[in-house]
């Protein structure tokens, strides 16, 4: 796993063989001895220290190498005993405060976050998703946190953009305004939010969002240079910064020009593309026959900045253009929201992604099922807006995650194992017609099934199936034919919802049909609140399986003719054999010839 901060590897450094058994449970690389050498070595190439020793040794350990808060690798410290996880430098922007929660939840300790903002249940201006700070960040803080909050001055063309959590409910929020002219900022606001190019008063933070949408078009082979140098003069002359560059547009068959993918790597943004077609139903005021006979469209620049900028959106920088190049810029009035449908696993967070774990980590708003939203209780911040939801409201839940969505949040929608299997993917698939269809990622998540596969060994090792007993959605009769099927086939199954205390027969007429064609002995297993603290496995057959150590909670699977108890270890074979002959010796495959240059082709 990687860090917070910098996207390099997590280092966790023990001291004690105490120590080192609590670094086993942590899903990160392990270095036991040498602590101290260890982190002077490993400084600049990670993204964070897992350090089990005491505070003390700790503090001799990083002191010397401490030089910048947005740069230095987050550090966290814990006990042998496995108590606490300390975020001892690094805070927010380092990533120590989200590193301390996450190894907490691993081990199953207490996290200590001490920065104050944290502490207070305020958002850190230098670390809001979404925007880019620059200014006073300390004396603002330092004043809301003894009680001043800052007023804040929005620029009125980003009078519909939502302020961070924490700053809508300052005082008077939105009830200053700034002057449309690019000149510096007279406002006595503590909190300026602005995409233009203006420089924060003694005592002020000037908030940049993502807000600028650069259309970009070019020749085949444009000079990488001039096109980023014509872009930046371009924003100069505007008075807009280069911080509020939220992505880069194009059309899509220039989507791997290298001066353009260049330009968006420069400024750290995504590059987006439109087809033709659709750049070439928007209205431009300098549409080109020239470029719509070369492309398929009168307008590359200011057609795809507009696209990009979404409804509402206007050009605030006609097309400029270089020897092979043009430029335009639109902005956005709202953010781009987004939905992501995440997966959480069964519970224990080693089993969690770290893709889930960015995506609930860098959302605005979390929406869930209650239980659900407390599986990543260790990933949300002061900043998080937390949706909780009752069981039987999911249309309600995806529904409000898709409104959210198309109003420009950022929302993770979280389920528990995999949300494409039996939980809310399909759902906001269906309703997202209707709710203005924002774009949704789906983010993978271990589901109960392959959490209760690996805790029973390899009974999933052949073909094999699921179905859901529940027939709150699918009538029973559709139910009881597909487990026919699955008995047909010969398949192992694990069965979901097999049973809760008012519905019983179902579960005892799905093991009927199971076992109608299955020998007595065939495998079968019980796994109730699997990768959850308190987490039971029943290990026995198909004809002595007891029904009433069943739950809502429990996953059942029911093995195939050809699965087999090995000990404690349930498993179905996939038929490889051992080739006959002295054993096989694998060995590197030898490095590829170098290409061939002109003066060695033949």
């Amino acid at each position: 796993m990687t860090g917070p901060s910098t996207g390099g590897p997590i280092l966790v450094c023990t001291v004690t063989e105490a120590g080192a058994a609590l670094a086993r449970r942590l899903p990160y690389q392990h270095h036991h001895g040498g602590l101290v050498a260890a982190v002077r070595e490993r400084w600049v190439d990670v993204g964070g220290f897992v350090l089990v020793c005491a505070t003390g040794i700790a503090v001799r350990a990083v002191a010397p190498l401490l030089a910048d808060k947005a740069a230095d690798p987050a550090v966290v410290v814990v006990d042998d005993g496995g108590r606490f996880a300390i975020a001892l430098t690094g805070g927010h922007r380092g990533g120590a405060n989200a590193l301390a929660r996450e190894v907490a939840a691993l081990l199953n300790a207490e996290p200590v976050v001490t920065t104050a903002t944290d502490g207070a249940g305020l958002p850190a201006l230098d670390d809001l998703a979404g925007f880019a700070a620059a200014g006073d960040v300390a004396a603002v803080t330092r004043a809301w946190l003894d009680g001043s909050p800052p007023t804040v001055a929005v620029d009125p063309a980003l009078a519909a953009w939502p302020l961070p959590a924490g700053l809508r409910s300052a005082p008077d929020a939105m009830a200053h305004t700034m002057a449309g002219a690019p000149e510096p900022v007279a406002e006595p606001a503590a909190v300026v939010v602005t995409d233009r190019d203006v420089e924060a008063a003694a005592g002020q933070v000037v908030l940049r969002p993502g807000s600028l949408v650069l259309g970009v078009g070019s020749s085949s082979g444009a000079d990488p240079e001039g096109l980023h140098r014509l872009a930046v003069e371009t924003l100069a002359e505007a008075g807009l910064s280069i911080e509020a560059v939220g992505s880069i547009v194009t059309v899509d068959r220039k989507a791997g020009e290298p001066a353009i993918v260049e330009l968006a790597a420069a400024f750290g943004v995504r590059l987006r593309t439109f087809p033709a077609e659709r750049l070439a139903a928007i209205a431009v005021p300098n549409p080109s026959a020239v470029v719509e006979a070369a492309v398929g469209t009168p307008s590359v620049a200011e057609a795809a900045a507009l696209a990009g900028a979404g409804a509402g959106g206007r050009l605030v920088v006609e097309k400029r253009r270089s020897a092979d190049a043009t430029v335009a810029v639109a902005r956005r009035v709202r953010p781009e929201g987004q939905l992501a449908v995440v997966g959480l696993g069964p519970g224990d967070p080693a089993l969690r992604t770290p893709a889930a774990t960015a995506a609930v980590r860098h959302a605005d708003v979390v929406i869930g099922y209650g239980p659900y939203v407390d599986l990543a209780a260790d990933l949300l911040a002061a900043g998080h807006e937390v949706v909780r939801s009752p069981i039987g409201a999911e249309a309600e839940r995806c529904a409000e995650a898709l409104r959210r969505a198309a109003a420009g949040e950022r929302v993770a929608l979280v389920c528990s194992g995999d949300p494409g299997v039996y939980a809310m993917a399909s759902l906001v698939y269906e309703l997202a017609p209707s709710h203005g269809e924002p774009p949704v990622t789906v983010v993978p998540g271990v589901t109960a099934a392959l959490a209760a596969a690996a805790v029973l060994g390899a009974p999933l090792g052949h073909d094999h199936a699921a179905v859901s007993l529940s027939d709150l959605l699918t009538p029973w009769p559709v139910i009881e034919r597909r487990l026919r099927a699955v008995a047909d086939g010969d398949f192992t199954v694990s069965l979901y919802n097999p049973r809760s205390k008012r519905r019983t027969a179902q579960f005892d007429t799905a093991l009927a049909i199971l076992a109608a064609g299955r020998p007595p002995g065939t495998p079968a297993a019980i796994v109730t609140d699997v990768a959850r603290p308190g987490q039971r496995v029943i290990r026995t057959t198909i004809a002595e399986l007891d029904p009433e150590q069943v739950d809502m909670l429990s996953l059942v699977v029911i093995g195939s003719t050809t699965t087999r108890w090995q000990g404690e270890m349930m498993v179905t074979p996939r038929g490889y054999r051992a080739a006959p002959g002295p054993a096989v010796v694998l060995t590197p495959a030898p490095a590829p010839a170098p290409a061939p240059t002109p003066e060695t082709a033949p």
